[in-house]
């Protein structure tokens, strides 16, 4: 299989843009060198694996959106942004009620 990698780096650059992140954010986030992501993003510098990794964590996304761009089609995968947005506005009490909830939602079958 061949790796586009122009391609990539414009996925990575779209989902870098999804989240309102600039590139020195992202560098810094992921431990990369300053212009790194730059040349990743114009297809300059060929990432590697671990590379792929640390994007994909600070992206939130998946090696196969990145390298393919394969969308999840999984229906629990469109919540998590949801989520997190809202549990950022909770207070601790209300996030050990939430996780408490979660939990047992986890647990029983409805």
């Amino acid at each position: 299989m061949y790796v586009d990698y122009k391609k990539v780096g414009e996925r990575i650059a779209a989902r870098r843009k999804e989240l309102g992140l600039k590139q020195w954010q992202v560098n810094e986030m992921a431990g990369l060198s300053d212009k790194y992501l730059s040349n990743i993003e114009r297809a300059t510098s060929v990432l590697s694996i671990d590379v792929l990794m640390k994007l994909c964590n600070v992206l939130k996304t998946t090696p196969d959106q990145l390298l393919l761009g394969t969308e999840n089609t999984q229906e629990t995968d469109n919540y998590h942004p949801y989520f997190e947005k809202k549990i950022q506005n909770l207070t601790p009490g209300q996030r050990k009620l939430a996780t408490s909830l979660l939990d047992w939602l986890a647990s029983t079958e409805i």
